[in-house]
């Protein structure tokens, strides 16, 4: 099955039809006033579609057993056709598409099942996705190409010449995947006053600054001690969800000392300094955390 670890559970709503078309008005008014020999037919295809909701995991390989904590399984009568709506709510690090699609078939399978010994011209028609929604499909690139971004590395180390840059290219290769080009990558050593100087300089020039390295607890960790005194709006929860994401995933995530907030209009980002460490902190709080641009501009939530 395909990795999906280095996703973030979201609310994930999916929406599948499938229609199920007889031949005689007849058959219609048989479903209609349960009168199928077999028994309700819309009771016992709901039944089968909530079971086929649940055991997609079971029956599609390479689908992910996941949490299913909502399902509606409804239908509409047009002519000679039922119309079967399948809808399926989790919140997960994958979409529920596929379930929904499945408890659709089956939903349908079961009609067709109760229904041809009184219709020999019942058939299957038309399965489909109708809606889908959560996680970053709903994120439009569009919406942030404008955005400017610069990308800070702070490293002794680098910044000398005795070692190589990889967590900053991480960050910026993420971006580049949502639409952001960064205008701006620099490594500088970890000193309080070069980052406090970059940060206010920056500032006037990016939307979005993202520092890597010096957010720990050894002597040279510096970065956070001179970002956050420049800060003019806090917001805790974007490093409550990015030490929270790592924390799932290694032990020691919770002695980061990131920061973030707004200088200026200008969304202040401070990473760790490892590969892990930094591709994670992107992992965890993008593209969702690109809304704050909005918000800014006084778009509604």
């Amino acid at each position: 099955m395909v990795n999906i670890t280095h996703k973030s559970n979201t609310l994930r709503i999916a929406i599948a039809t499938a229609t199920v078309k007889v031949s005689k008005k007849e058959t219609i008014e048989a479903v209609e006033q349960r009168k199928v020999p077999k028994g309700d037919v819309f009771e016992f295809a709901r039944a089968a579609g909530l079971l086929g909701v649940k055991k997609t995991s079971d029956v599609i390989p390479d689908c992910h057993p996941l949490p299913v904590e909502f399902t509606a399984i409804t239908y509409d009568i047009k002519d000679l056709s039922i119309i079967i709506s399948v809808e399926v709510h989790t919140i997960y690090k994958t979409g529920v598409e596929v379930e929904a699609m499945h408890g659709a078939s089956v939903t349908a399978l079961t009609m067709y099942d109760m229904l041809k010994p009184i219709d020999k011209g019942v058939e299957i028609e038309s399965i489909k996705l109708l809606k889908k929604s959560g996680g970053k499909t709903d994120f439009n690139k569009l919406d942030f190409i404008d955005l400017k971004a610069a990308v800070i590395v702070c490293s002794d180390t680098i910044s000398a010449g005795n070692g190589t840059d990889k967590s900053g290219k991480v960050i910026v290769s993420k971006l580049e995947a949502l639409g952001i080009q960064t205008e701006i990558y620099e490594v500088i050593a970890d000193d309080f006053d070069t980052i406090q100087t970059k940060a206010k300089t920056l500032a006037q020039k990016v939307d979005l600054l993202i520092f890597t390295g010096g957010t720990g607890l050894s002597p040279r960790d510096v970065t956070s001690d001179a970002i956050a005194p420049l800060i003019e709006k806090s917001i805790d929860g974007i490093m409550e969800t990015a030490r929270r994401y790592g924390q799932e995933r290694m032990p020691y995530a919770m002695l980061s000392r990131s920061v973030s907030g707004l200088i200026n209009n200008t969304l202040v980002l401070t990473f760790p300094g490892s590969v892990k460490g930094a591709q994670e902190s992107m992992d965890a709080l993008f593209p969702q955390v690109l809304h704050v641009f909005k918000v800014i501009k006084g778009e509604r939530h």
